[in-house]
This record gives C-alpha cells, structure tokens and sequence, in this order.
C-alpha cells in the first residue's frame, strides 16, 4: 500500500497536510482563483491554479502524484480518493469559461490538466505578428 493509500484510509480526515483533507469551508461551487482560463491567460493561470492548489495540499491529484487506489481491492480507499478528486475537478471546472469547461467535462482531473497546458500554453506570438504585419500592410485598391 502507497503512502497516499495509507493516509486514504488512515482517518487522517482532520489533518490539513494530508492531500485526503477536506475543509469544511470547500465546496464543489468554489472558485480558486479571481481570473478564470479564457484561452489567452493560460500562463497566468496554470500559476495561479498551482499556487491554490498547493495551498490546499491537492496539486498531486493533477500532476498525477496521487494516484487512484483500486477499486476492487481497496473500495474504502478509493471512495477517499475519488472525493477529493472529484473536488480538486470542480475547482478546475469553476476556474475556466464554460466553453472550455463543457469540452473536457468528461474528462479525468489530470487528462484535464494536461489538455489546458497542451492547448493553451504554446504561444503564438509570430504567428500574431505576422497577422498584425498583414493588417498593417493592407490598402484599398
């Protein structure tokens, strides 16, 4: 049994360093951060996420860190983690537009994650200049 699978089912509930802690204060409506992910803010974003994240001890769950017990052989542990899971996806789910949120609701919190940094984290600064150059040089015949 991992650390994480341990600390599941250790009863570690009112323990605020254990990645399984729930605060009484959160809630599946609660947004993390003031600027949700519209596409053009990802770098802001993803840091801002990390930040709260980590705060509340929960970044593991979409780096991938704390993985999934089994269901079949540790139900009790899984249940733990697919609570915390399930709250770490709606504070990724609050913090972006709904547009972008309905795309990868069927998703799981860190294929999630992975999607946003693949999606929105790659720059298109020449390709912008290069529409802003076009613009510029446009005239009327």
């Amino acid at each position: 049994m991992t650390k994480d699978q341990e600390s599941a089912t250790s009863g570690s509930k009112n323990d605020a360093s254990d990645p399984f802690f729930i605060h009484y204060s959160d809630h599946p409506g609660m947004v993390l951060i003031s600027k949700i992910l519209n596409g053009n803010n990802y770098a802001t974003w993803c840091r801002s996420m990390r930040i709260s994240l980590s705060a509340k001890n929960k970044l593991g769950f979409v780096n991938g860190t704390i993985k999934a017990p089994s269901k079949k052989t540790n139900p009790e542990s899984f249940e733990v983690w697919q609570r915390c899971n399930d709250m770490v996806l709606s504070l990724l789910l609050n913090s972006i537009e709904p547009d972008i949120a309905e795309s990868v609701l069927y998703s799981t919190t860190q294929e999630i994650w992975e999607d946003l940094k693949e999606r929105f984290s790659q720059l298109n600064a020449p390709r912008i200049f290069e529409i802003q150059c076009t613009i510029a040089s446009l005239s009327q015949e």
